[in-house]
């Protein structure tokens, strides 16, 4: 007889459990799933390229964001991390891949780019890990490779998507570690109607599996992440093949910020207002282009 739930933890792996073997896409069995994702670099992958994100490049042009400490999570072969050590950034990039972190060190070596690898101390703009972002920002057992918060930017360019449900309450809790008051958190997904899955939350759990990944309205972007300020959510615009940015219209882009001082209306990991707190949603416009 098992009889071992006794944490939300706890709760959470069993969830994960349903997604087998799925769940190695954000598990720590992740590992080769993602490998062999990244092992052929000839594939037309739009997000291969070497091009940071244009919104990325647009908040820092409009001077949204400035350098400080940032955390990019499912960094990838480090496109967006070494366009934010570029401009001024103190860089922790995670990914659970190994192949897509020798590839991210490879570029960096390629572009002249200050690097270090992880466990040795810090003397560049950028530091590439490899494991999991919500176990390493815990000190939890067997992480070696801590990533230390707080953060002036938290950045996720296609990690929160590939999240089934119930993981996305690892996501805040993690937001709630380590981002630092006043700091900013920037996300990229699919957009509703032109990627991704549509299906409710609690059909994953009925058929489960991750569908390619998950969908979302602006609607639902704004209700999960209530707990920090909307500096601006729109739809990525699409860049020509010669432009040296990433863009893609099947992609919402968002910029929240976490508020200077703790308030009972506002938290990542908030679902209801408090007294007097406004409603999710109604701050901030939606733009679509």
């Amino acid at each position: 007889m098992d009889r071992d739930i006794r944490t939300v933890e706890d709760v959470l792996r069993l969830l994960d459990g349903l997604f087998a073997p799925e769940a190695g896409r954000w598990t720590q069995g992740a590992a080769d799933w993602w490998d062999g994702f990244y092992a052929d670099r000839d594939r037309p992958v739009p997000f291969f390229a070497a091009k940071p994100d244009e919104n990325l490049v647009s908040y820092l042009d409009r001077g949204l964001i400035t350098p400080g400490r940032a955390l990019d999570l499912g960094c990838g072969p480090g496109r967006n991390a070494l366009h934010l050590a570029a401009r001024g950034f103190h860089v922790d990039a995670v990914d659970f891949s190994p192949t897509a972190i020798a590839w991210a060190e490879e570029r960096a070596r390629e572009t002249g780019a200050d690097t270090e690898r992880a466990g040795v101390r810090a003397r560049g703009a950028v530091r590439f890990h490899c494991g999991d972002a919500f176990a390493s920002t815990t000190g939890t057992e067997g992480t070696t490779d801590g990533l230390r918060g707080p953060y002036d930017l938290v950045y996720d360019s296609g990690c929160f998507h590939h999240l089934p449900p119930h993981r996305r309450i690892s996501h805040l809790a993690l937001l709630d570690r380590v981002l630092a008051p006043g700091g900013h958190f920037a996300l990229t997904c699919f957009a509703a109607g032109r990627m991704g899955s549509e299906l409710p939350d609690a059909a994953f759990y009925r058929d489960p599996g991750p569908h390619g990944g998950l969908a979302c309205a602006p609607e639902s972007l704004r209700r999960i992440f209530s707990g920090l300020e909307e500096i601006e959510l729109r739809a990525m615009r699409p860049q020509p093949v010669d432009s040296a940015l990433f863009g893609e219209d099947f992609l919402w882009t968002a910029l929240f910020r976490r508020p200077s001082r703790p308030s009972p209306c506002r938290g990542p990991g908030t679902e209801v207002p408090g007294p007097g707190c406004p409603e999710p949603g109604n701050a901030g416009d939606f733009r679509s282009g």
